[in-house]
């Protein structure tokens, strides 16, 4: 008997009965918990405003002549990159043109003070908590269509096979000539009907995908949940499924990382973002957990290979996409000015990697990107940043926790509101996880993912559970095994 599929639909929460409201509270009641519900300090604000009336000496280049594109989610304004891609022989030139953040912060300021205590932008459904004021990341040094932007523009040329054969990073003038949405520009590739620059964009990413496999990348598909907010104000829950744009656009930010951090490298000086690879007793726990759900693994096939051939819909296979998450563990941030350091490589990237595509929304990427262009100048990296480097992975460390912390509450709570009203009833589900004192599931028609209290079932098998409780103030639901 085939097994069930997992039904990927979206859920609108229930505006009736007071559900909305009270699930506005938590989202409230979350950023309270966790300390991140204050305004943008005046005097940082202050300084924003002044620097965005007054914006620092532009840049000696102008490539305000390139046609850019942005591509990001619908009514996104804190844009950081910007792309053009062009034929070069049998291979391509791609410019990516990063926000200049750094003109717009002075070291040592009250806004670098804010936006080191930050960290980054965090996101709840309702409201985003920004790195910046909305003053400079959704406008004065965002790329938004239509306006001359300071930028980063990292120059990276890529043979026929879409191997980076040569990089270099300038500041530069630059204008925005479209914001592109994911799905808007998967459309327009798979019906022909968009810019012939994006058909380039799907050769690109698609030679960096086949060079990410050669090198023993590995591409973790976890359902991605996401809380949307609708144009009625009103939320919606899912685990969406992402676009192949999406990985053609993430690709693009891998390969200037890939850049950024050789520069590093070489120069002795920079902060990686790194990850070390699975220890062989993790992969052959992998390796069994697969045997033991009925997945075909063969000899020679690695685990990056594996896991990105996995289908997300298959109960079997969702549970084995939970157990890899413990291949990818220990994520970090590793600054070094001098000898560089003996962990080099982000795993999952298989390649030595560093974070300067998003300086808008996380701090890291600021000084990452000003080490990367005084070093593609000859020029010493400023006593200012190399003085910083040292303290930012503690920093980024701790801003990861707490966005983390808010996106997982969120969904919690949205959760909650999606099965208010359902108290009583039997839901069917698929074992994802193996718990202490339980298991977690995922609901196979709700996109909601659960603990449940009680006898565990085997990993991947399907399960009936009740509803027995909805606490909407907590944000928190009760299921037990039906």
């Amino acid at each position: 008997m085939p097994r069930p599929r997992i039904v990927l639909r979206p859920v609108d929460v229930d505006t009736d009965r007071g559900v909305e409201g009270a699930l506005r509270a938590r989202y409230a009641a979350i950023r309270a918990e966790l300390g991140i519900d204050g305004p943008y300090p005046p005097d940082a604000l202050a300084e924003a405003e002044a620097v965005a009336a007054s914006p620092p000496d532009p840049p000696g280049r102008d490539e305000t002549d390139v046609p850019y594109v942005t591509i990001d989610p619908p009514g996104s304004m804190d844009l950081d990159q910007a792309l053009h891609i062009e034929r070069d022989g049998d291979g391509h030139r791609v410019r990516y043109a990063i926000a200049d953040v750094p003109s717009f912060v002075a070291l040592d300021g009250a806004l670098d003070r804010v936006t080191r205590e930050r960290g980054q932008t965090v996101y709840c459904p309702d409201e985003r908590v920004p790195l910046h004021p909305p003053v400079l990341s959704e406008a004065a040094a965002s790329l938004l269509p239509g306006e001359v932007r300071p930028a980063f523009v990292w120059d990276l040329r890529l043979d026929g096979a879409g191997v980076l054969t040569a990089s270099e990073v300038h500041r530069a003038l630059v204008r925005s000539t479209q914001r592109l949405d994911y799905a808007g520009v998967q459309r327009g590739v798979d019906d022909g009907s968009g810019d012939p620059m994006l058909l380039l964009l799907k050769e690109v990413g698609e030679r960096r995908i086949a060079q990410e496999k050669a090198r023993g990348g590995a591409n973790l598909p976890m359902p991605e949940q996401e809380v949307a907010q609708r144009p009625d104000g009103g939320f919606t829950l899912e685990f969406r499924p992402p676009v192949p744009a999406e990985e053609w656009n993430a690709q693009l930010s891998l390969l200037t990382g890939m850049a950024a951090a050789a520069m590093m490298l070489e120069a002795g000086v920079g902060i990686l973002r790194t990850m070390p690879a699975p220890t062989e007793d993790a992969v052959a726990r992998f390796r069994r957990a697969a045997r033991g759900l009925g997945v075909d693994w063969p000899q020679g096939v690695t685990y990056g290979d594996l896991v990105r051939g996995l289908d997300r819909t298959d109960p079997h296979h969702l549970a084995l996409i939970h157990e890899a998450t413990s291949l990818f563990r220990g994520a970090g941030y590793t600054a070094f000015d001098g000898t560089p350091p003996e962990q080099r490589e982000h795993a999952a990237v298989a390649a030595p990697y560093a974070h300067v595509t998003a300086p808008l929304r996380r701090l890291v990427d600021r000084f990452g990107l000003v080490v990367c262009e005084a070093v593609g100048r000859g020029a010493p990296v400023p006593a200012g940043i190399r003085e910083a480097l040292p303290l930012v992975p503690e920093l980024m460390t701790a801003s990861d926790r707490v966005a983390r912390a808010a996106e997982r509450a969120c969904a919690d709570a949205t959760e909650a509101a999606v099965l208010a009203g359902r108290e009583g009833q039997t839901l069917e589900a698929v074992v994802v996880d193996h718990l202490e004192k339980g298991m977690e599931v995922q609901l196979v028609d709700l996109p909601v993912l659960a603990k449940v209290t009680g006898d565990r079932a085997a990993l991947g098998s399907a399960v009936t559970v009740r509803v027995e409780k909805v606490d909407l103030a907590a944000g928190s639901v009760v299921l037990t095994p039906a």
